[in-house]
């Protein structure tokens, strides 16, 4: 299953602009913010954060929150998912891929997700 986001950088400028580190604090951990070294790289994990949340089909709301994932990077600074346990469960993902990418004015978010439920196999007739 395959989740997008897209976000124009300049909206995030202006978000970080009007509200500081609290506006950071809304959608991204501890650990996240450190990772954050421009506007635009915050537009990245938001889309990102959307992505996810779009490939789950619930959109960010009750069922999964900014919080129930974490962006981070691995040795060759490639970005990588980790998931709440909860979300890990409820939803039988055993496996994520993440491709963020910026050009211009725009930060662009692909995640993919394996579940592990014969529900999510081809629809049959």
């Amino acid at each position: 299953m395959i989740g997008i986001d897209i976000i124009k950088t300049s909206r995030m400028e202006r978000f970080i602009e009007r509200f500081g580190n609290k506006a950071l604090k809304r959608f991204l951990r501890k650990e996240e913010m450190e990772l954050i070294k421009s506007p635009k790289t915050a537009a990245g994990f938001w889309a990102a954060k959307e992505a996810f949340s779009k490939v789950l089909g619930t959109g960010i709301g009750k069922d999964c929150s900014f919080f129930d994932m974490k962006i981070y990077k691995d040795t060759k600074g490639a970005p990588k998912l980790a998931l709440s346990r909860n979300i890990v469960q409820q939803f039988n993902i055993i496996n994520t891929a993440l491709s963020i990418t910026h050009d211009g004015e725009y930060a662009v978010a692909v995640v993919t997700i394996e579940r592990s439920s014969p529900a999510d196999k081809v629809k049959q007739f």
